[in-house]
């Protein structure tokens, strides 16, 4: 059941609710022992002991791009409130110039690498995941959705092995468009996929559009196994970077997200398209 404004979920206070999806509901609230404001982010689904394991290791993530993971209850994750417009909000407003996109790249990138360092992988990177502060501080969020170190992904644990009908609360389509190849594919995935990702979510501030859509999960699948990105929509300055990040290969593809940024920084000129 979804809780009501003024209601209590231990030592938080319910305020009102911020945003929806296939995986649960989002609310603001008030944490009445520490005097704060939180996010509670309820799932459809009960926590399994081992996310409650790993979430410990994500809570202990400690980066200014990086949303906090402030605690975890049987079906809820309780964040750090980030205010602002997500990523995608601001990409519905237009495609941004070479020099915005690759200052929020630049932080995303930061949020990552960092991650990567401490044996967190993301899994599922996107511009609905990445908040912009009105101070221009870039947060990436849900890194309760990763996997932590080598632990195998589990068929019934965030794999694309997905029913039809769950296409049907909006947001897996979303999700599959911005998987790497392997992931796709239900094969094991590590810090490649998110550089797979952080690729797709560059490409789509600077061109305003997805490189891997499709009306049906199915084809959507298909376009990420398939399909290249129009590179032709984008600076040229940026081609290098996105090739090296968009391989299907894995082996092929950039292994360090840390590298990233210095693909561009290479390019001789930094006009916008």
């Amino acid at each position: 059941m979804s809780p009501s404004p003024g209601s209590r979920l231990d030592h938080y206070e319910i305020v009102e609710l911020i945003g929806k999806g296939g995986m649960g509901e989002v609310y603001r609230a008030k944490d009445i022992r520490l005097h704060r404001e939180a996010a509670v982010k309820f799932s459809t689904q009960q926590f399994s002991e081992r996310f409650a394991r790993e979430a410990k290791i994500i809570a202990a993530l400690n980066h200014p791009n990086i949303s906090t993971l402030y605690d975890i209850g049987p079906n809820y994750l309780v964040m750090e409130l980030v205010e602002g417009p997500t990523l995608a909000d601001r990409i519905k407003q237009g495609r941004l110039t070479l020099e915005e996109a690759s200052t929020i790249a630049r932080q995303i990138a930061d949020a990552l690498d960092y991650a990567h360092e401490k044996g967190v992988v993301h899994r599922d990177l996107k511009p609905g995941n990445i908040k912009i502060r009105p101070d221009g501080l870039v947060k990436v969020l849900d890194f309760g959705l990763a996997k932590v170190g080598g632990m195998p992904v589990a068929p019934s644990d965030e794999s694309p092995t997905i029913t039809v009908g769950q296409t049907q609360a909006g947001m897996i389509l979303g999700t599959a468009a911005y998987m790497a190849p392997e992931q796709a594919k239900g094969k094991e995935v590590d810090k490649r996929a998110d550089i797979y990702a952080f690729g797709l979510v560059f490409y789509e501030m600077l061109s305003g559009v997805r490189p891997h859509q499709g009306d049906t999960l199915q084809e959507t699948m298909a376009s990420v196994l398939k399909d290249e990105p129009d590179l032709s929509k984008v600076p040229a300055q940026t081609h290098r970077l996105l090739k090296r990040c968009l391989e299907k290969d894995p082996q092929k593809r950039l292994r360090h997200v840390g590298d990233v940024m210095s693909l561009l920084d290479d390019a001789p000129s930094r006009r916008t398209l």
